[in-house]
């Protein structure tokens, strides 16, 4: 049996027709099962837009570049399929870099279609010229220039079919305007096929048996589950695996509500700010398996210490993330939900852990996520408890990065996948609250609240106008500490109480920006008001802009300092 991927692509039996290049991206969108784009226009892509306003498609108009590319990133986050943003050339596409590069690290399927000059005046310095392939080569999976309009159905193809298979990521097509312009014969019933590119979807049989074999042996066996159990929709099986095995599970910040956050079996999050049980798991484990995790360095701390005793097996649908900072003696390499249906499929045994989980029900009753009670004061970690309390566990959290990201990935308990959606690798300000906006349009009918910080909120506050003109029922909730918070943390920790340029003692009047939006307005400052305000908000049919005033000296713990191990970790107290 071949274990790679052969994509047999739906055929339709349509004949050849004569089409311009705008109305070919248009129609294969519409192939593609495309329900939604997010853009903004612009000259060089004008003649696409043309072909919107036509044929009617689902378009989202951002109020800026950054704010488009985030909406598809949150859109792609939920649903799963791949999420599609149009802009022009120039600064247009220049201002969707970030997203593109967000995307990347943290695996996002997206296809972005850039604008582009004419291919008469490529390389001269026209207006609005941008190289997008030469910018976006290092931080997209593929990248294509449309160079005639014959192939312009074969790029779409290709780039969807990238985007999708193996390790999810962003492919970009930069559509010169002359190219979108000319007719050309579009035949989209043809099957992909590149060659080079062929992922390992199902995992060699013999390395799955050393799996097996390793558990069977183990005493101190923990599963690290990351985002690619989310991509490979494995959240089933993986649950069925700890089932059958009793394996402990750690996740990784991208990978929470891949296993549910209520079970038994569940440790918490790992890394850097993830809990004492968590990471002394890791630490002590003596066969470590890890699930579509990269081992990046916020979760790893010090490699010297990380997990120093354990057999570690890496299960990746991505070969080259595997042995690169972790050294591994059973790789794996194959899409997450084949390897643990292959697992099963074994019915291994597995070795006496008793004492092992024991030693971990133990640790979690003792050293649980803590915080001080101060009057009426708002604690952030209280506001998030209250969130999950509100919403019963069961909205869409979206954040940016810092401290406000912490919280809610420890205090927020996700029980179901693809109900986090937060900017990991890059770290990304201005992320989250576009992101809610594209995952609230992946599901209409679920509630999503943006958590975001006071000073990230300000880098994407103008996409409140979506809000107003379509109603997007979107809470958003600021965790206003007037400072970036996060930074002020590492000021305060590491850099002497220098706090060079992270406060912020001037800040706008939230509630009214949102009224001036014709959005419901709320400020909350005091814990006594903090839960009616937040089920009032939960209750109102439109969107919501809540600047909650939290203690603004308030840490994010535990915490890993930087070069310090998995077991060293600071602000960690019993029960």
């Amino acid at each position: 049996m071949s274990t790679k991927m052969k994509k047999k692509e739906k055929q339709t039996n349509e004949p050849p027709k004569q089409l311009s290049g705008s109305s070919m991206l248009i129609e294969a969108l519409a192939k593609e099962g495309v329900d939604v784009i997010f853009g903004y226009p612009g000259g060089a892509i004008l003649p696409t837009y043309d072909e919107i306003y036509k044929t009617g498609i689902h378009h989202v108009l951002a109020r800026h570049e950054q704010g488009a590319i985030h909406a598809a990133e949150g859109y792609a986050r939920v649903s799963g399929k791949p999420g599609v943003c149009i802009v022009t050339s120039g600064p247009g596409a220049t201002n969707v870099v970030t997203g593109i590069a967000d995307a990347m690290i943290d695996s996002l399927p997206l296809v972005v279609i850039t604008g582009q000059v004419a291919t008469t005046v490529i390389g001269t310095d026209a207006f609005q010229e941008a190289d997008m392939i030469g910018i976006t080569m290092p931080i997209t999976k593929h990248n294509y220039q449309v160079r005639s309009v014959d192939e312009f159905p074969r790029i779409i193809k290709e780039a969807f079919h990238i985007a999708t298979t193996g390790r999810p990521g962003p492919v970009l097509i930069d559509l010169p305007k002359d190219v979108s312009l000319a007719t050309g014969m579009f035949d989209y019933d043809s099957e992909v096929n590149i060659p080079g590119y062929q992922p390992t979807v199902v995992p060699n049989r013999l390395q799955i048996r050393k799996v097996v074999e390793a558990v069977a042996e183990a005493k101190q066996p923990i599963i690290l589950a990351g985002a690619g159990v989310l991509h490979g929709k494995a959240s089933s099986e993986l649950f069925e695996y700890v089932e059958e095995t009793n394996i402990p599970v750690v996740n990784t910040l991208l990978g929470l509500g891949s296993f549910p956050g209520d079970h038994e079996l569940f440790l918490g999050m790992g890394g850097m700010h993830g809990t004492y049980t968590a990471n002394m798991a890791i630490y002590e484990s003596d066969l470590l398996i890890s699930i579509g995790a990269r081992f990046d360095d916020r979760l790893t701390g010090n490699l010297e210490h990380f997990a120093p005793n354990a057999r570690v097996v890496h299960i990746d649908i991505d070969p080259a993330e595997i042995g690169k900072n972790i050294e591994t003696e059973i790789p794996v390499v194959g899409d997450a939900k084949r390897a643990l249906q292959m697992l099963l499929e074994e019915k291994g045994a597995t070795g006496d852990t008793t004492e092992w989980r024991a030693k971990q029900k133990q640790r979690k009753e003792e050293y649980p996520l803590w915080y001080k009670e101060d009057g009426e004061t708002i604690k952030p970690q209280n506001l998030i408890e209250l969130i999950h309390e509100v919403t019963n566990g069961e909205a869409i959290i979206t954040t940016d990065v810092g401290q406000h990201q912490m919280w809610s990935a420890q205090f927020y308990r996700f029980t179901k996948p693809n109900r986090w959606v937060t900017s990991g690798g890059l770290g990304t300000m201005g992320f989250g609250f576009p992101a809610a906006i594209g995952a609230q349009f992946a599901e209409p009918k679920s509630p999503v609240v943006a958590v975001i910080g006071d000073a990230g909120f300000q880098m994407t506050a103008q996409e409140l106008s979506i809000l107003q003109e379509l109603n997007i029922p979107v809470k958003i909730v600021i965790v206003n500490n007037a400072s970036l918070g996060m930074v002020r943390q590492w000021q305060q920790l590491f850099h002497g109480e220098r706090y060079s340029n992270s406060l912020f003692p001037i800040q706008p009047n939230f509630v009214k920006l949102a009224e001036a939006y014709d959005i419901k307005g709320m400020k909350v400052e005091n814990l006594s008001d903090l839960k009616g305000a937040l089920e009032e908000m939960m209750a109102h049919p439109g969107p919501v802009l809540m600047d909650v005033r939290v203690a603004k000296q308030e840490n994010v713990y535990p915490m890993i300092s930087p070069g310090k191990g998995q077991h060293q970790m600071e602000g960690v107290k019993p029960l």
